[in-house]
């Protein structure tokens, strides 16, 4: 923009240079004269001529004409543009993001982009999960801007920012922001705006943790309580530590954790898992199964541990043995 500037005004200064020179030849004006026809015409005013013009010098002002306006016009759009072109792409922009947020369906929402709440993201991101992140810090929101994410700015115990970030389409929440009333605020909020929404909060204080239960969360983290476990598991168990966390987040190891729901019409609804032959048929083992009936998980589950729709499994295998039994357990398949 800064160079289209410069350019259009480097043509301009050029031809009131030169085009004074051109009327002084072909007409044979004084250079006031010619300078006086050459800003004339370049502005386009309308004033009559300083003296009748040949056709060499009606061809010369069309030329100065044509010249003078595209010089003049680029101008002003380059100054309109510096003036107001940020505000316009910023306008814009948050148009195209409002719109986008506004087709997601069965995505998360992440209250607050801090330090819990920017590793939250990024684990998102990289299992290719749809989310948006609320936002009311200015630095903070354009962190997540510059990082691609779908970013909402406001505060998210206020209702309406929920119902804008999609809380009554979503499939779940993170409340990762800097105070427990804060995240028991909003938690209440989205309990009310959406009764099937998953859960997640983090707590500072051990107190605030049945105030946020009660409150509608699902689930409630302590960030320094959980570090300070998993910190003590690695210095009794460190072998056993690092394999967990290499099959839990998929890092580089080729098996993986993966959990998935039954659905009702699948090949796997009222089947046990020795008639449909899993282990054989898509190479993943089930290591875990929770009961829709009643919430338990069977740690153990054997090759008569009959599967229903709702079920949750917890299955271990590549991600290709793993995509064959999500297959499996899809009305889709």
């Amino acid at each position: 923009m800064h160079r289209r500037l410069i350019v259009s005004v480097g043509l301009l200064v050029l031809l009131l240079a030169l085009a004074p020179v051109g009327y002084m030849a072909i007409e044979h004006m004084t250079y006031t004269e010619a300078f006086y026809m050459t800003v004339i015409t370049v502005t386009t005013v309308g004033f009559r001529e300083v003296r009748p013009l040949s056709t060499a010098g009606m061809y010369f002002t069309v030329l100065v004409i044509f010249i003078g306006v595209f010089s003049l016009f680029f101008i002003i759009s380059s100054l309109i543009s510096y003036t107001f072109g940020e505000a316009v792409r910023e306008i814009f922009g948050r148009r195209r993001m409002d719109l986008r947020i506004r087709k997601l369906r069965d995505h998360h929402v992440v209250c607050g982009f801090g330090r819990v709440g920017e590793v939250v993201c990024e684990t998102l991101a990289e299992a290719g999960a749809d989310f948006v992140v609320i936002e009311k810090d200015p630095a903070r929101l354009v962190a997540a801007q510059e990082k691609g994410y779908l970013c909402l700015e406001g505060d998210a115990t206020a209702t309406e920012v929920l119902v804008d970030a999609g809380i009554q389409r979503a499939r779940g929440l993170v409340c990762a922001l800097e105070n427990d009333a804060d995240n028991l605020f909003t938690t209440l909020s989205a309990r009310s705006l959406n009764r099937e929404v998953t859960i997640v909060t983090r707590c500072v204080s051990p107190d605030s943790v049945d105030k946020l239960l009660y409150a509608g969360a699902d689930r409630v983290i302590s960030p320094y309580a959980l570090s300070g476990r998993r910190m003590a598991t690695f210095l009794l168990k460190p072998s056993v530590f690092d394999y967990l966390d290499l099959v839990a987040h998929g890092v580089s190891l080729d098996y993986r954790l993966e959990e998935l729901v039954v659905e009702d019409g699948s090949q796997l609804a009222g089947k046990t898992i020795g008639e449909m032959d899993i282990r054989v048929r898509t190479g993943a083992l089930i290591v875990a199964v929770r009961k829709e009936a009643d919430g338990e998980f069977n740690t153990s589950p054997d090759k008569d541990t009959r599967l229903d729709a709702g079920d949750l499994l917890i299955a271990l295998g590549t991600p290709h043995d793993l995509s064959n039994l999500e297959r499996m357990s899809s009305a889709r398949s």
